[in-house]
């Protein structure tokens, strides 16, 4: 999902995303959904949570982060 996807995600959700990053977002709509805030922390590419939403962003982050 691209940035303002997510925004647009984050808004149908009433959240207000105010100068977040797409890290930053993604992890503020999942504090919002009861779950984890983890997205992009999967660095060793190991997840055990099956159904989420960010699951192939998140690796494709977590990876970038560690390329950087």
């Amino acid at each position: 999902m691209n940035l303002e996807e997510i925004r647009d995600l984050a808004q149908k959700r009433g959240l207000k995303p105010v100068k977040l990053n797409k890290r930053e977002l993604i992890r503020f709509i999942q504090r919002d959904e009861g779950n984890f805030d983890c997205f992009a922390t999967a660095f060793d590419g190991v997840c055990d949570q099956q159904a989420c939403t960010w699951r192939q962003d998140c690796f494709r982050e977590a990876k970038r982060l560690l390329q950087a």
